[in-house]
């Protein structure tokens, strides 16, 4: 089957080195990268992703459920995998299995754990503000007798910062108060005799906007893509990441579209001039947004083309009257470049009125991911 035929994703894996190493840079020296290849690595393909990262030397993932450990190991990956999320009691003999660490998401679901039969490697959650998962902050005692159940190897103690990537006074003030409450549960723990566990507090913003905390991971995610949630988003680190990730598509066909015809269902567009239109293989299934109905945009032959009609699952409709050479089986850019114009995933996400994280990451299993030369 021809690999570009329809729909497809693009990785520049020259793009995620040059990431993974501006994003190191910025991290103090004893301080390892842990990237989060979750939700099919942002929808980029995480065993394409994960073994690249592992032939550049990342040995730390972390994932958000068991089956996405699994399908790291099951892709050769080694070294460590954190579980963030909930793992069922009936899933905890998969954690042992296949070696993967288990978040502590609080007090009760750390006894759980320990009533399991066979050790479970685990990293315990911190609440330090976000209101999420881990033991509360305040809670030191149940957050110390942790260590005192049976079966549990605690090798990590974590926390997530909410407002990392705000630049107003009152959210840098809220994440230097989180800072300080988790700093202050570590501290608790070491005296108390208990030490010999890694720790880890940042995520993309984490790094991008406090690079010198001293910890021992950095749980990059959609910086390691080179991409912003917002293309708005400033940052107090000076980095140059570059986009790993382009989605493109092909004309179907080209049509006459006559003034006063509506296009597509429900004829939510109603042509006001003679048009060319253009069927494109790719649809909400595939992940595009049908709120992008009538609002978003593609390239062809390195013009923008606007979107019309509804969005369906499987097609969309653009405007091609002004690309006069536009043809079937032509490429279709809707993430990346094409000639000289872009569209980045924030900008798409902005569109979409949403962010590029949510719109990478749910990019359908039926895009084939391809590995560019670069």
């Amino acid at each position: 089957m021809y690999q570009k035929g329809r729909a497809w994703i693009e990785l520049n894996m020259e793009h995620l080195l040059h990431n993974v190493r501006q994003l190191q840079a910025l991290l103090p020296a004893r301080c390892a990268m842990m990237p989060a290849v979750k939700a099919n690595a942002y929808g980029h393909g995480a065993k394409l992703i994960g073994r690249s990262l592992q032939q550049m030397g990342i040995r730390d993932f972390c994932v958000a459920s068991v089956k996405e450990g699994i399908e790291l190991r099951n892709a050769g990956i080694t070294g460590q995998i954190l579980v963030l999320g909930y793992t069922s009691p009936r899933d905890f003999s998969d954690l042992a299995e296949y070696g993967l660490a288990q978040t502590v998401v609080d007090y009760p679901y750390a006894v759980q754990l320990s009533g399991y039969q066979k050790p479970v490697q685990v990293h315990v959650g911190v609440d330090t503000g976000m209101h999420r998962l881990g033991e509360r902050s305040e809670n030191t005692e149940e957050i110390r007798r942790i260590w005192d159940l049976k079966r549990l190897n605690i090798t990590g103690v974590f926390s997530h910062l909410c407002v990392s990537d705000g630049m107003t006074e009152p959210e840098r003030r809220y994440t230097l108060e989180q800072i300080q409450k988790f700093w202050s549960v570590v501290r608790f723990l070491h005296g108390n005799g208990i030490h010999g566990f890694k720790i880890h507090l940042q995520g993309s913003y984490g790094i991008l906007n406090y690079p010198d905390l001293a910890c021992d991971y950095a749980r990059v995610g959609i910086a390691l893509y080179g991409a912003f949630s917002s293309p708005q988003d400033r940052t107090v680190a000076p980095v140059s990441l570059k986009p790993v990730l382009s989605l493109k598509a092909r004309i179907e066909c080209v049509k006459a579209l006559h003034a006063g015809e509506g296009a597509g269902y429900g004829l939510s567009f109603t042509a006001r001039r003679e048009m060319r239109i253009a069927a494109i293989s790719i649809g909400y299934a595939d992940g595009i947004p049908r709120g992008l109905s009538n609002k978003g945009h593609a390239l062809v032959h390195g013009k923008k083309a606007a979107m019309i009609g509804r969005i369906c699952m499987d097609q969309l409709l653009i405007d091609v009257s002004d690309i006069p050479q536009a043809a079937a089986g032509d490429e279709v850019v809707l993430i990346g470049k094409c000639g000289g114009k872009e569209i980045s995933a924030g900008d798409f996400a902005k569109e979409a009125g949403t962010i590029s994280n949510e719109i990478l990451s749910r990019l359908g299993e039926r895009l084939e991911r391809v590995v560019g030369k670069g």
